[in-house]
């Protein structure tokens, strides 16, 4: 008899100022790829027990924190404004280093990328982020990476990296597609009515 697989752990940080759409269009892409559950399961995790709010003081209540949610599969890192000060954050940069130790595929969006900087997960990779914060990844990353500026998003196996806000779902769809393949990566974006943009 065929063993049938756990449903992988979708872990999506959130913080004070995070980019709204910068978690939410990866965790729309993330629960409609996950079979109804079956396949993935999907949550928020804050460093706090208390509501979020995001840019625009859009409230967001995390389904757990940091340190009592099961252990990610896959770390999305969102962007936004609060990436500035949260890459400061040793508590959140300690988790996201611990994270993708153990993690299978760390998808970066937008000025994610900082705060993955910052927890010294960079050596050698290839890195995108928004084109406004181009400058500011360039400070701080180590000088093996090479930082890509006309991309949407970068594979480098288990780190991916998206540039600014909407790009953050065409990497989370070629996540879909390595883990479940092609099919449903085109499915989802048809689901989503998303003109899917492929690197």
């Amino acid at each position: 008899m065929e063993q049938v697989r756990q449903a992988r752990n979708a872990a999506i940080l959130i913080f004070e100022n995070v980019e709204p759409l910068d978690f939410a269009g990866p965790f729309e892409v993330f629960i409609t790829a996950s079979n109804r559950g079956k396949d993935l399961h999907v949550y928020t995790v804050a460093e706090h027990n208390r509501s979020i709010n995001a840019m625009g003081n859009l409230s967001i209540n995390p389904s757990y924190t940091i340190t009592n949610c099961p252990k990610p599969d896959i770390v999305i890192i969102p962007g936004g404004w609060g990436a500035r000060k949260e890459m400061h954050n040793e508590t959140i940069i300690n988790w996201i280093r611990e994270s993708a130790t153990h993690a299978e595929i760390l998808l970066s969006v937008c000025t994610g990328a900082l705060l993955v900087a910052k927890a010294h997960l960079l050596d050698g990779l290839k890195l995108t982020t928004n084109r406004l914060a181009i400058n500011e990844l360039k400070e701080i990353a180590p000088a093996s990476a090479v930082i890509l500026e006309e991309t949407r998003y970068v594979d480098n196996g288990k780190i991916v990296f998206s540039a600014g806000v909407s790009a953050g779902i065409d990497a989370s769809i070629h996540v879909v597609e390595r883990l479940f393949g092609e099919d449903r990566a085109l499915n989802i974006a048809r689901m989503m009515e998303y003109d899917w943009r492929r690197v």
